[in-house]
C-alpha cells in the first residue's frame, strides 16, 4: 500500500482541521521517523509549478493549502458573478450558523448530517461568516458567526430580522395534515 497516498487523502479528509505528526504515525501504524518523511516527500512533490497545492505546518499540525502565488485567480473566483450564488448546501449551512451561532463545523455537520468543512470554507471565503473565536469544547474548535456582508446579502438590519424558525415549523406541520388528510381521503375513495 501506497502510505504517502493514503497520507494525502488523510489530509484532504480533515481539511482545515489538519493532523498533527503523532496522528499521522498513529493512524498509518508508523513510527515518528517514517511519518516525518512520508509527510517530507509529499511536500516535496507539492513544492513543483505544476501542482496548484502544498502542505503547510500551521497551528502545530499539518494541513494542505493553497498556494499563495496563485490568489488572484482564487479571488476572481469568489468575485465571479457566475460562481457567485449559493447551492442549496450553503444556504442550509448558512441558516444553521445564523440561528445558532456562534457555532462550531463540528455541531454545524452534526445537524446537517453531513460534513459541511469545504462549504465553511466557501463561506468564509465570500465574507459570508467569520471565525469569532474558539469554543471551551475539548480541542477548542473554531466558532463561525455571520459577518455584516451576510445581513447586507439577505437584506436583513440586524441578525434579529430572520424569521422566526416556529412560523416555519407552524407552516410544515400543517402541510403534513393537510397531506395526511389528501390520502386518507384518497383511500376511502379506492375502497
Amino acid at each position: 500500500m501506497n502510505l504517502k497516498a493514503v497520507l494525502e487523502g488523510l489530509l484532504f479528509v480533515v481539511g482545515e482541521e489538519g493532523l498533527t505528526l503523532d496522528q499521522i504515525g498513529k493512524t498509518l501504524e508508523i513510527g515518528e521517523d517514517e511519518a516525518k518523511n512520508l509527510v517530507r516527500d509529499l511536500k516535496s512533490e507539492y513544492e513543483g509549478d505544476d501542482r496548484g497545492i502544498r502542505i503547510d505546518f500551521l497551528g502545530n499540525k499539518f494541513k494542505i493549502t493553497t498556494k499563495f502565488e496563485h490568489r488572484k485567480f482564487y479571488q476572481k473566483l469568489i468575485e465571479n458573478p457566475e460562481t457567485n450564488t449559493l447551492s442549496q448546501a450553503a444556504l442550509e449551512t448558512l441558516a444553521i450558523i445564523a440561528y445558532n451561532e456562534p457555532i462550531t463545523r463540528l455541531q454545524v455537520d452534526k445537524l446537517r448530517g453531513v460534513a459541511s468543512n469545504q462549504i465553511i470554507r466557501k463561506l468564509v471565503a465570500k465574507g459570508l461568516i467569520k471565525e469569532t473565536g474558539r469554543s471551551n469544547l475539548p480541542g477548542r474548535p473554531i466558532l463561525y458567526e455571520t459577518t455584516n456582508e451576510f445581513l447586507d446579502y439577505f437584506g436583513l438590519a440586524t441578525i434579529e430580522d430572520l424569521p422566526d424558525m416556529r412560523e416555519f415549523l407552524e407552516e410544515e406541520g400543517e402541510e403534513r395534515e393537510d397531506t395526511d388528510l389528501y390520502q386518507s381521503k384518497y383511500k376511502e375513495m379506492e375502497e
